[in-house]
């Protein structure tokens, strides 16, 4: 008889199939090709990755004054706070050199990665795409929202090959723009970890002489994989990025 382990999931009970006319009116409309692909690549994710999310948050008070005057200085470019996300990101990564990494479950390792790629997750009609910015700790913060806004106008109107969204290190979704106060973002393998950022929002602060301080705060939400990386590196990790977009003068 069999000792080895049956696949995760294979004797899971089959779906019930309904007929949801017999409820009201229905209409059938097939899955675009990308939704299905990526849906296959999302739910193989969530299922073999022990996630954990951590909830912080950030005080972004003074990159909101310096976006918007880089913003004047450079108006042939929408510099977006994205582009500072991930200059913080690149920081904590070079602070925190695990989460720049990769199981090589074969082997029982860590492959370590000495280049800083960084995924963005982009909304388009046929689904999501993770288009990777390359060698982000060498670019400026022009010169990252350029690409940014480039990469992301190519996913949403023409598509990307698949080469272009290879060999990320780690990833970003922003739901900043839409809202939201927090999520589960899923990693995206075979990274280690994903930050999910959602709707900035005015939080009142005790100041000096109980002074009322009102601040700029930015939900953060690092969802890591539990295999490789532990609470405390990623509590550590997430603090670091928050540093980093505390003091946008660093980010360069």
């Amino acid at each position: 008889m069999s000792t080895e382990p049956k696949p995760f999931g294979s004797d899971f009970p089959a779906w019930q199939p309904l007929e949801f006319g017999s409820f009201g009116e229905t209409e059938l409309r097939p899955l675009p090709k990308l939704q299905k692909y990526v849906s296959a690549t999302l739910a193989r994710n969530w299922a073999s990755i022990p996630h954990v999310t951590h909830h912080d948050e950030a005080d972004i008070t003074d990159l909101e004054i310096v976006r918007k005057a880089a913003n004047k200085a450079h108006p042939e470019v929408k510099i977006t706070p994205l582009a500072y996300f991930i200059k913080a990101m690149v920081k904590a990564l070079q602070a925190y050199p695990q989460f720049n990494a990769s199981l090589d479950l074969a082997n029982n390792a860590l492959i370590y990665k000495k280049y800083f790629n960084v995924g963005i997750a982009v909304d388009t009609p046929g689904g999501l795409l993770v288009p990777v910015v390359r060698n982000c700790d060498s670019k400026s913060i022009v010169e990252l929202s350029r690409e940014i806004a480039e990469l992301s106008e190519r996913a949403r109107t023409k598509g990307l090959p698949m080469k272009e969204m290879m060999g990320g290190c780690i990833s970003i979704s922003s739901l900043g723009g839409i809202g939201g106060t927090a999520f589960t973002p899923i990693i995206n393998a075979p990274e280690l970890a994903i930050l999910g950022v959602t709707k900035s929002r005015w939080v009142a602060q005790r100041g000096a002489d109980d002074a009322t301080l009102w601040r700029l705060m930015v939900p953060l939400d690092l969802s890591y994989d539990h295999r490789a990386i532990n609470g405390a590196d990623a509590a550590r990790f997430t603090v670091a990025i928050a540093k980093a977009l505390a003091d946008p003068a660093g980010l360069v």
